[in-house]
């Protein structure tokens, strides 16, 4: 039994506890009605302890695990697809609402508050006027522009600065590592924190949450069916359907495993059957693999429209870029650790002042999206390669478009 018990996967422990949350919140609910036991000592304590202890982990862990990730990666943040991805996200966000009609506890107050600045303002407050500040207080954005501006000199100066590379390296390993341990608190945290939202609002505050989880959806199709095919005909010509045939087994691994780390050997697999040169996917899959969140990017999209509906804020232009900004700063460096892009999450609702206690709500659900991000993500990476492939006539166009097998490669042991 205890066996069993340790098979389970954190994210499926992540979703029991918000199934177990949901039930116990609307137990709750309905038909507990002593108020010392439902309010005192559960809501007020035991429900608000643990998830406000667990929401406090996450950003302790923000700041530093942001500023190691964008420095390390900062080498490969040209990958502006995912700008796109992250718009797309807001224009769903706004048409279709999904936080609407969810009205969180304790913050009516802010019913009337809109977040908005002027461009100048926007822009300026981006630069530090003092870094160690800034990383102190948290305030990210002027954090995220430092971080950029070391990542950019080290890379310039790669040979003599050898020594505070391998610092920001191995900071960068410490910090996955501390979300990790971190993230095997979730489950608990995410009991609590759903019990204690369930416990309050009852049924009326599920159908907001299906729909942040159907407006995910819709934008990952989009991503994935329209915005990646796409590009692959603008630059290359060649047929998607040809593509979406043979690379759909690779898409159902990704979306079982939810990692795109483990997908890399069968996507190389995959891309070597389509002639594609391995002397370029074993470059651009291991990269993307690390740096390409588009999935990521539009879950954060659209967190923020849900979490700005629900609390009643009203974002005005200058945050939305500022959303865009961040969250596309947020997808780099974040591979590998399960559910970090909810980590990082925190980052983004911080620049645009969202209260962080709706990541608790959607935290349970995150799981299933999870395995359809990294579809995406992975279905991004491999496209993308061909299209590198093609531009850098490193594809065989007869066995792309099934003319002829490609070789069987030999391995000598």
């Amino acid at each position: 039994m205890l066996a069993k018990l340790k098979s389970i996967s954190l994210g499926n422990w992540i979703l029991i506890g918000m199934i177990l949350g949901l039930i116990v919140g609307l137990i709750l609910n309905f038909y507990v009605t002593n108020p010392y036991i439902k309010n005192i000592v559960l809501m007020d304590n035991v429900f608000y302890l643990g998830g406000n202890l667990f929401i406090k982990l996450m950003k302790m862990l923000v700041v530093p695990l942001v500023f190691f990730s964008i420095v390390v990666g900062v080498a490969s943040i040209s990958d502006v697809r995912t700008i796109g991805s992250i718009t797309i996200a807001l224009m769903l966000g706004i048409y279709l609402q999904p936080g609407a009609g969810l009205q969180m506890t304790g913050l009516a107050e802010a019913s009337n508050v809109t977040i908005n600045q002027t461009m100048p303002d926007t822009i300026l407050g981006m630069i530090p006027d003092n870094p160690f500040s800034s990383l102190a207080s948290g305030d990210m954005l002027p954090v995220i522009i430092f971080g950029l501006l070391i990542g950019i000199i080290l890379a310039k100066l790669r040979e003599e600065t050898e020594t505070f590379n391998k610092i920001f390296t191995e900071g960068n390993r410490i910090m996955m590592e501390m979300t990790s341990i971190v993230m095997k608190f979730a489950p608990i945290g995410v009991f609590c924190l759903m019990a204690k939202t369930f416990g309050g609002l009852g049924l009326e505050g599920i159908m907001p949450l299906a729909k942040y989880f159907v407006c995910v959806l819709i934008g990952l199709a989009i991503q994935a069916f329209l915005v990646y095919p796409t590009l692959l005909v603008i630059f290359t010509r060649l047929n998607p359907i040809n593509f979406f045939k043979r690379f759909i087994p690779v898409m159902f691994f990704a979306f079982s495993s939810s990692t795109s780390n483990a997908t890399i050997p069968l996507n190389l697999d995959k891309l070597s059957e389509m002639g594609v040169s391995r002397d370029v996917s074993s470059f651009t899959i291991p990269l993307g693999a690390t740096i390409n969140m588009d999935g990521t990017a539009i879950m954060q999209g659209v967190a923020v429209m849900f979490a700005a509906q629900a609390y009643g804020i009203d974002l005005g232009t200058s945050a939305l870029l500022t959303v865009i900004f961040t969250a596309v700063m947020a997808s780099i460096g974040t591979a590998g650790v399960p559910s970090v892009g909810l980590v990082t999450l925190t980052m983004v609702f911080n620049s645009v002042g969202l209260p962080i206690q709706a990541i608790g709500v959607i935290f349970g659900i995150d799981h299933l999206l999870d395995m359809f991000r990294t579809a995406v993500n992975v279905t991004g990476d491999a496209i993308c390669t061909i299209i590198v492939s093609f531009r850098n006539k490193a594809i065989d166009l007869d066995i792309y478009n099934g003319k002829k097998q490609p070789k069987k490669e030999i391995h000598i042991m």
